[in-house]
């Protein structure tokens, strides 16, 4: 009888390994189940008729990677191209990272809000920046758990104490 379990288990692993050995995945290919794909790519959305800028997106979007749009692209407009911000990101605290032309480096924090009502804005303070070549369009965020989540780690945890209690309930009896 462990002959053949054994026997089993052994199967299953070789069974698994193989077809790890065959899946191959494509850069920027949706990997089964992930939320998110952790690499990057370059995306080439450049206008042969108008002047391109290279830009970057990072941080918690769907494609983040290396583009080139054309320099008359908003930062919605890159955020579309880059698929959207996920379900982690942080709206309210968007970030565009420049080098100046005197090689100084600046930051400038902007609201999503501000790119969805831009026309609307009445405060000289906050205004919607331009993208320039070299800019790092940063979305911050942070994993988000739902039910399933909690309910996987609370279970999780019930299980791993019931196991517990059974064994030492099992090493008393003895």
């Amino acid at each position: 009888m462990k002959l053949k379990i054994l026997s089993l288990i052994i199967f299953i692993i070789l069974i698994n390994t193989i077809q790890a050995q065959i899946k191959d995945y494509e850069l920027g290919a949706d990997v089964a189940g992930m939320r998110f794909a952790p690499q990057g790519g370059y995306f080439n959305y450049s206008d042969p008729e108008a002047v391109n800028i290279k830009v970057a997106v990072w941080g918690w979007i769907k494609y983040p990677g290396k583009y080139t749009v054309p320099s008359y692209t908003s930062v919605s407009d890159l955020l579309s191209l880059a698929g959207g911000p996920t379900d982690g990101s942080d709206l309210e605290d968007l970030r565009i990272y420049r080098v100046n032309e005197d090689s100084t480096q600046s930051m400038i924090k902007f609201n999503y809000n501000d790119l969805l009502y831009e026309s609307k804005l009445q405060s000289k303070y906050r205004k919607v920046p331009k993208l320039d070549a070299g800019d790092i369009l940063v979305i911050p965020g942070e994993p988000r758990l739902y039910f399933r989540d909690h309910f996987s780690i609370w279970m999780s945890l019930f299980s791993v104490l019931i196991s517990l209690t059974i064994l030492v309930l099992n090493i008393i009896r003895k």
